[in-house]
């Protein structure tokens, strides 16, 4: 009598990379990333060739004030008559560059900072005090709106590229060493330092080969974000007339400029800052979440 036995069970070496291809699979991008990663980019090509590629001087009267979009000015314009479509190229390079320098300085200065009060918080005497001290002072700034800070550090400093990108870096960089410090106080505590220690690996050497790579991804994560309020605090800046000096194009200051004549119904000449400033807010956010959710998940 002949026994029927069951098919063999499918190995489990010719399902397995199967399942790990399927578990590890990178998340496909929507459209919406796209559209966000577009829209982002050409702002980006804007404020590298947005001067060269202005049909007027930015800076100039070229017209009558007030003037509504035509084929001679495209974005009309504003109440003194410069080219409003001229000064929004233009004023995309100077908001853009100062957001961007500004988030790498604050970058930097936070994981020093970070690194610096997470390593010596914990010791005694001098150092441990100033690293304590330090860490209160980064939670005060980080309590006080940004703009207030802002506002007295341009008031103290005066009104420049320059003051701008250093008053916005110092402003953010709590943010950042708070991140770094934070990881910083999970690292220094794994047993693989202390094995560094006893080998007999100086204290400087274990920080920047070990402690460092070990501590700094979440703010570099994090550095879209502090672009973005780059942005936003430079623009808020110039609305509240503290930002660069007249006429120079920023957009902020546009937009202030501009409030008047959108209250009687002339919405060109804040309208098109406006929108541009809106754009390159929401594509970075858009872009922010998007690769943060799939780097956490």
């Amino acid at each position: 009598m002949t026994s029927t036995l069951p098919p063999p069970a499918a190995p489990t070496e010719t399902l397995a990379p199967a399942a790990a291809a399927a578990g590890h699979r990178r998340p496909r991008l929507g459209p919406g990333t796209w559209i966000a990663a577009v829209l982002l980019g050409s702002v980006l090509v804007v404020a590298v060739i947005g001067p060269l590629i202005a049909p007027h001087d930015p800076t100039e009267v070229v017209g009558l004030p007030s003037r509504p979009p035509s084929g001679d000015h495209w974005g009309g314009t504003d109440s003194t008559g410069m080219d409003v479509f001229s000064r929004t190229l233009a004023g995309t390079r100077i908001d853009v560059a100062i957001a961007v320098f500004s988030t790498l300085l604050a970058t930097a200065l936070g994981i020093v900072v970070g690194l610096a009060v997470g390593m010596n918080e914990s010791r005694r005497g001098p150092v441990g005090t100033a690293a304590r001290g330090m860490s209160r002072l980064l939670d005060l700034l980080q309590a006080i709106p940004v703009v207030i800070i802002g506002l007295v550090v341009v008031s103290f400093f005066g009104t420049n590229t320059t003051t701008m990108i250093l008053a916005i870096a110092v402003i953010l960089m709590p943010i950042q060493a708070r991140l770094t410090r934070t990881e910083v106080l999970r690292v220094r505590g794994d047993a693989y330092l202390d094995a560094a220690r006893q080998a007999g690996q100086h204290e400087l050497r274990l920080i920047v080969r070990h402690v460092l790579p070990n501590s700094v991804r979440p703010a570099l994560l994090n550095v879209s974000v502090i672009l973005g309020i780059s942005i936003v605090l430079t623009a808020a800046l110039g609305f509240l007339g503290v930002g660069l000096p007249p006429p120079t194009p920023e957009w902020g200051s546009m937009i202030a400029h501009g409030a008047g004549d959108a209250a009687v119904g002339k919405w060109w000449s804040a309208g098109f800052p406006a929108a541009v400033l809106c754009i390159t807010i929401a594509s970075a956010s858009v872009l922010t979440h998007r690769f943060t959710v799939n780097r956490v998940g």
